[in-house]
């Protein structure tokens, strides 16, 4: 069995630091917390748990702070969580299974676990996407980027396994520190292109300034090389641009600009369909509709996608745009599958009983 050091960064947590502990008991072999400025309560909690606690002098850099906490680790392997983050027991049970697998001599350098970025019913994923939150501590991994940063993939196997960390935020909306951090990265930089581009464009599109985040996005389509990921965020994101900014023919076209980085996946068929279902154009807008459902298993990588446009949405709009031309048969089919997903939805469960009274009708019309 690995040891694991907890390494975690933190400011003013006070309201949900003891929730991450809590949920990572019995993982944990040490707990190391940096705190960056903390004026609340959150230190005086940390110390309750480890006494590993340490301060650290902002520098508006997120990724030194969190280099500086995988620095102070001692046992052989490193998990990172943020203080809004938590383990479900069962996904503790999991992480704690592995955890027995793994050997610190093995060849296991870093672990991929899943990050639910939004909660449905039941805490259900709705969104979520992938990161590497496991790593051996002598595998050299260091983070990158003072905003957003991403912790580099080590030399050696990595492995996905079927863990899931939840993200459940609580307040606090960090949009002026992330612009004054950017400005000062771009002012440094000179130039804003590639990663730094694609943050300045999220910030925009986050603080509902769409024609700014529009033309960063574009820009960043436009550059020869990037990550695939940052890339089909942009298209997705530039196509929500021009929804808000009302040209829906651009963003049409901004969706379909995903095909020139990687083949279809099932949120940008669903977003495609549903253009053409607003223009009333029924056929095309089925046919993109049951791609979203051939290519739903595809890995989408690490990037967030939408768990509905996967599972129950395709099968929810066939069923409507069958039911506009008039067959009732391939409508209810394609509402029973949307129901396998979600049993109990009222609408779909209404849907079904109207489906299946016209489809008596016109049975008993035909036997006439």
């Amino acid at each position: 069995m690995i040891t694991i050091s907890l390494c975690m960064i933190v400011k003013n947590e006070e309201r949900t630091l003891a929730r991450c502990l809590d949920s990572a008991a019995g993982i944990a072999d040490e707990i190391i917390v940096l705190d960056t400025g903390s004026s609340d309560r959150t230190m005086e909690i940390a110390a309750t748990y480890t006494d590993r606690v340490y301060t650290y002098a902002w520098n508006e850099d997120f990724a030194a702070a969190r280099n500086e906490s995988f620095a102070r680790a001692t046992q052989e392997y490193i998990l990172w969580l943020d203080a809004d983050d938590v383990l479900l027991p069962a996904e503790r049970a999991k992480l704690a299974a592995l955890k027995q697998q793994l050997s610190a001599d093995g060849e296991t350098a870093g672990v991929v676990m899943s990050y639910t970025l939004a909660e449905g019913p039941e805490g259900s994923p709705l969104v979520a996407d992938r990161r590497l939150r496991l790593v051996k501590r002598d595998a050299g991994c260091r983070w990158h980027g003072r905003l957003h940063e991403q912790l580099c993939f080590p030399q050696g196997e990595v492995i996905t396994a079927d863990i899931a960390v939840t993200h459940r935020r609580e307040g606090g909306n960090h949009s002026a520190r992330n612009v004054r951090i950017l400005r000062k990265w771009i002012a440094e930089e000179g130039i804003a292109q590639g990663r730094l581009l694609f943050y300045y464009a999220g910030e925009c599109y986050d603080r509902q300034r769409y024609a700014a985040a529009a033309r960063g996005y574009a820009k960043l389509l436009e550059q020869p090389s990037g990550y695939r990921e940052d890339r089909l965020i942009a298209c997705a994101r530039l196509a929500e641009c021009y929804e808000r900014l009302g040209e829906p023919g651009r963003k049409l076209g901004a969706l379909l600009q995903s095909f020139r980085f990687d083949l279809p996946h099932a949120d940008f068929c669903c977003a495609i369909a549903s253009c053409f279902q607003e223009r009333q154009e029924v056929i095309s807008a089925i046919y993109w509709y049951m791609q979203a459902v051939d290519v739903s298993s595809r890995d989408p990588g690490l990037r967030p996608v939408p768990a509905a446009c996967r599972t129950w949405l395709p099968h929810a709009r066939l069923s409507i745009c069958y039911a506009h031309l008039g067959n009732w048969e391939q409508s209810l089919r394609h509402n029973s599958k949307a129901r396998e997903y979600l049993p109990n939805d009222p609408g779909l469960l209404d849907n079904r009983q109207k489906l299946e009274a016209v489809i008596r009708k016109q049975r008993k019309e035909q036997e006439l």
